[in-house]
């Protein structure tokens, strides 16, 4: 199967009971995604995949056949912070923010936290907190910092749209 990682592209032979989480921790050392309930039900292990319409979508690697993903464009938290993005740390405004807000703890679940809010702010790129709260229910904190994590969804989101708007 081909596909790209993080903007490089890979060729790799995988079987078909390979998870996409995986390829990326156990072959290609992306360790940022993180393995925790490996059932899809806690969101740590989200990336973020192609969508039909150009938008990333959000998907547990844990569920995902690495065979699934053939010819798509796969995008892990290592892929987040690029040279160019518009804070002094060379963070994405996301994990700038997650940061600002403290809204980690132990910090196991902030990558498929991220990764989800990634999603959610390219779908909607002024979400309310009601819809923040809907859009990142798929990931879960045990160290209670959801609070945090809305505000810090909410502060990039600001930060994201005025980053937008400048020439």
């Amino acid at each position: 199967m081909r596909f790209s990682i993080n903007g490089a592209s890979h060729e790799l032979s995988v079987a078909g009971h390979e998870t996409l989480l995986g390829v990326l921790r156990d072959r290609l050392q992306l360790t940022g995604t993180k393995l925790a309930c490996g059932r899809g039900e806690c969101g740590a292990c989200t990336v973020l995949l192609d969508g039909a319409d150009g938008r990333p979508e959000p998907a547990y690697a844990c569920l995902t056949l690495a065979a699934a993903c053939d010819g798509r464009r796969v995008t892990t938290i290592e892929g987040m912070a690029r040279p160019g993005v518009p804070t002094a740390e060379g963070l994405h405004p996301l994990q700038a923010a997650f940061m600002r807000h403290d809204a980690l703890q132990c910090g196991f679940c902030t990558p498929g936290q991220i990764m989800a809010a990634a999603a959610l702010l390219a779908a909607n790129p002024d979400p309310t907190e009601a819809e923040v709260r809907e859009g990142m229910s798929g990931n879960l904190c045990r160290c209670g910092a959801q609070p945090n994590i809305v505000a810090a969804v909410l502060d990039a989101a600001a930060v994201l749209r005025a980053s937008a708007s400048v020439p």
